[in-house]
């Protein structure tokens, strides 16, 4: 089945549930319930751990290893980009970093902040996806 490509970012939260970027990374997420679990959830059920919000973030303690469930949002987030870019473009591509806890990635070094990884909205999340895949498949067109 051929998937819409990922379109210009989308400006209200309804829209964003239905932004190619969105979408997805909704059938990322599907793909990982291999027990059925999370058949009867909405888009916004099993979107809903990427919205957190500022005092949220706030309350999450940063030192330490994050939790699995950030680096887990951070994963899918950014496979996601890469299924995108590769929709759109045709060109093979795939996330460069893996995150793993008790310090065992290089990536830590780049990515500040790994243990608050999310969006405050779902708008926000659409629009960061679009923008990096837009970005990308600029680059390579150019």
């Amino acid at each position: 089945m051929p998937h819409e490509p990922v379109g210009p970012a989308v400006h209200g939260d309804g829209e964003a549930l239905a932004s190619p970027f969105v979408k997805c990374l909704l059938r990322l997420i599907r793909t990982q319930d291999s027990f059925g679990l999370w058949e009867g959830h909405s888009d916004a059920e099993l979107l809903a751990e990427f919205i957190i919000t500022k005092q949220q973030q706030r309350a999450v303690p940063f030192g330490g290893d994050p939790d699995p469930d950030a680096l887990w949002r951070l994963d899918m987030f950014y496979t996601a980009v890469a299924l995108a870019i590769e929709e759109r473009s045709g060109v093979s591509t795939s996330p460069t970093i893996e995150m793993k806890p008790v310090g065992a990635s290089g990536g830590w070094a780049f990515c500040r902040d790994v243990h608050r990884f999310g969006f405050e909205t779902f708008r926000k999340l659409a629009e960061a996806g679009t923008k990096l895949v837009d970005d990308a498949t600029a680059a390579i067109e150019a």
